[in-house]
């Protein structure tokens, strides 16, 4: 589906086995790898999986480039951005709720393209073994294609939330146009560039980064074959080769072992004139997601409002979910509406792309975010617990979350902060405890 304010066209489907080619008779007919490619193309494999990973799980896609990305000087280490880490000796291990106030956009006397503007607020795990998450958050003022960057990550997929200002994500498989309420998803090891889009000074939002492996819709059990993110909603880019790619050179920064690496290629890596295969990038509107919820009584698990998952060894458990707080209808009876005071065995990180999230009359800002680690109690602040347990007004069918769309980084992981985050910043809120304060002994013996 195309908006007004979107130039490109997409292929639809979750997953699928997609095609494209920009230019009449690019992809090969019946074959892969023919011996000769048509327009004088290399056909080059990126596998998002092992080669014999079960049929429903391996990723691959076949793309025809004017060049193969094989063709570049050696990479050396880039000092671009000192604050994308995992293997930082100075990181903060706290139980501690913490809160963060929106954090500052760049200023006019400073470019920061995307990568540049990439920071880490909480760790977890190694991706040298394929095992963990990062909690990012990013901020820019410059195109990365305007400085010729192009950016690729072996450590992991990495799903983009859009806060602040739209987005122009190029890939070495198309276009993708991403405002906030929708999400991008990245594939480990696909070149892709942000850019700005129109009269937008500033770009400002958060990634959820997983080094197991790709994000799956999540099973639906008993809510049956629909619901959720349904599959024919995501969207993925037609081919696209850039004019003049042969003679543009492009600065290739790598993310590997949560390091960067550049080099100068003598050419754009956004040359492939046709692709075919299920391991690509793509979006999803929020606004599209199907929300379920109790019809009877209590409130249910944030669980049932997951859009992506990926998934551990253990089964049901999340190396990472990622879960949206859409408008919707609340209705249930007799119930405590806004989530319950909880300790979990996941760790919790919230931001808020737009309005005011339900558990929390303030503190809580589109820009900003909350992270409530592993067994650390969190819930409603006071004012929120006061006004849903007045018990003087009947409980009708309402609207919530209007004008708001809220969203969860759910991990089994216990979070390492970043020092970045926990002083550098400025924004950490050292009285976030206080929204609890006033909760006062209600008890009485009948």
């Amino acid at each position: 589906m195309t908006s007004k304010s979107d130039p490109y066209v997409y292929l639809t489907g979750f997953g699928n086995q997609h095609s494209s080619e920009s230019l009449p008779g690019a992809l090969p007919k019946g074959q892969n790898t023919p011996q000769v490619c048509h327009y004088g193309l290399y056909a080059e494999q990126l596998s998002g999986s092992a080669f014999t990973a079960p049929r429903h799980l391996n990723q691959r896609s076949w793309l025809y480039r004017k060049r193969p990305s094989v063709c570049h000087p050696p990479f050396r280490r880039s000092d671009l951005n000192p604050h994308v880490t995992n293997v930082a000796p100075d990181a903060c291990i706290t139980p501690n709720q913490l809160r963060w106030s929106p954090f500052t956009l760049p200023t006019t006397e400073e470019s920061m393209t995307f990568v540049m503007g990439l920071r880490t607020i909480a760790i977890s795990g190694d991706p040298s073994t394929k095992h963990g998450c990062a909690f990012h958050i990013y901020m820019a003022n410059t195109s990365m294609t305007s400085q010729h960057q192009a950016f690729y990550n072996a450590d992991g997929e990495m799903l983009i939330v859009p806060e602040e200002g739209e987005i122009n994500v190029q890939t070495e498989f198309g276009m993708l146009r991403v405002e906030p309420e929708m999400i991008v998803v990245i594939p480990r090891g696909a070149k892709f560039s942000v850019d700005l889009v129109g009269e937008n000074e500033f770009i400002r939002g958060y990634v959820l980064e997983v080094y197991n492996g790709p994000f799956q819709l999540p099973d639906l059990g008993p809510i049956g074959a629909n619901g959720l993110a349904n599959p024919r909603d995501f969207e993925y880019p037609v081919a696209y080769h850039s004019p003049n790619s042969e003679t543009t050179p492009f600065m290739i920064i790598a993310k590997y072992i949560s390091t960067l690496h550049q080099t100068m290629q003598p050419f754009s890596p956004y040359n492939v004139v046709a692709w075919h295969g299920n391991y690509a990038p793509y979006r999803y509107n929020l606004k599209d997601f199907c929300a379920v919820n109790s019809v009877t009584y209590d409130h249910l698990d944030p669980s049932i409002f997951t859009v992506l998952t990926c998934k551990s060894e253990k089964e049901g458990t999340a190396v990472a979910d990622f879960v949206v707080f859409p408008p919707r209808w609340m209705v249930a009876e007799r119930t405590f509406r806004p989530p319950y005071f909880h300790r979990n065995c996941m760790s919790e990180f919230m931001g808020l792309i737009r309005g005011r999230y339900e558990a929390k009359s303030s503190g809580f800002l589109p820009g900003g975010a909350s992270l409530h680690s592993i067994m650390s109690a969190h819930g409603p602040d006071t004012e929120t617990f006061k006004k849903a347990s007045d018990t003087s007004k009947s409980q009708i069918p309402t609207r919530v979350a209007d004008g708001t769309m809220a969203f969860m980084f759910e991990s089994c992981y216990m979070m390492k902060t970043t020092q970045w985050a926990m002083e550098e910043a400025g924004k950490l809120q050292d009285e976030y405890w206080k929204a609890w304060e006033g909760l006062e002994v209600k008890f009485k013996e009948a």
